[in-house]
This record gives structure tokens, sequence and C-alpha cells, in this order.
């Protein structure tokens, strides 16, 4: 990441003192994630997430629920049963309690890539609309403002480009 700073401020420099030789060097900057979350099919993507997430939080819910029944029924037979009832009971708790650690493992990994697989088509529509922004505007790069990459711009140098993308994508 540091490397990556040093790479955008040199970058950042460079043009910057080239630009002023002949003022003709222009940049955009924005923040991408808020660009991205006006759009209005990132609302629709996060109803369907939050849905998605539900559905998989109330198979957790079950499966712990039938878990703790078993456990409780263990916990209260165990000094009667034969030795051999007692392991097949413990056996079959270990196996569950593995299932249910696999599945929600599985849960998170299916979510996050339910996620990617949705957010994908905003992203390239957004960089889209960004790149037909830069090269109507004439700007030679477009930075993403967001994390604090670039803690100054200069609004001389570049143009703050939020509102004609959030525009572009209603």
């Amino acid at each position: 990441m540091k490397r990556f700073a040093t790479i955008v401020i040199a970058l950042c420099v460079f043009l910057g003192l080239s630009a002023q030789e002949n003022n003709t060097f222009r940049f955009g900057y924005l923040s991408y994630e808020q660009a991205l979350k006006s759009m209005s099919q990132y609302a629709d993507m996060q109803k369907k997430m939050a849905d998605l997430e539900a559905q998989y939080q109330a198979e957790t819910k079950r499966v712990e629920d039938e878990f703790n029944r078993k456990y409780e029924e263990f916990l209260e037979g165990q000094r009667e049963f034969p030795k051999t009832i007692l392991q097949k009971r413990q056996v079959e708790l270990q196996e569950l309690m593995e299932k249910n650690i696999a599945f929600k493992e599985e849960s998170r990994q299916q979510l996050a890539s339910a996620e990617e697989e949705m957010t994908t088509p905003l992203k390239e529509q957004l960089s889209g609309v960004i790149a037909k922004i830069a090269k109507e505007r004439g700007l030679a790069f477009v930075i993403n403002t967001d994390s604090n990459a670039c803690p100054f711009i200069d609004p001389t140098m570049g143009e703050d480009i939020n509102m004609l993308v959030q525009d572009a994508l209603k």
C-alpha cells in the first residue's frame, strides 16, 4: 500500500509540474463509493443481499436450535445411557457441530460471492460512465478519493466530477 501511495504521489507531482508548465493537464476526482451507492440498482442489490443473508441466518438458527435440542437430550440422558449409546450420541453431536461450522463458513463464502456477482455489472457501468465523462471533459485521469488515498487535491488543477457521474447514472 505504501508503494502504491508513493507511486500515486510521484505521479501527481510529476503531472502537476507538467501541468503547470503547459496549463493543459486536467484530472478529475470523485468518491467511487458514493457514486456506486447513488445508482438506483445499488438499492435493489442491497435488498437482494439482505434477503439472501436473512435466509442464511434463518437456516443457521434452525441448525443451531437442532444442535441445542440434541445436546440437551444428551445431557439429560447421559447418566442413563449405556457406554455404546453415549459414544454414538457424542459422535453425532460432534458431526453435527462440524457440519454447522462448515455451513457457516460456506454461507459467508456464498454471500461474498453473491455480492461480488451482483456488484460487478454495477461497477462496470460506473467505470464506463466515468470514462465517458473523463473523455468528454478532457481529463487525463480520475482519482478515487475514497480511503483518504489523496488527502489534498488542488481544485484549480482538478475537477470534482461527483455530481456529473451521479447525474449520468440516473
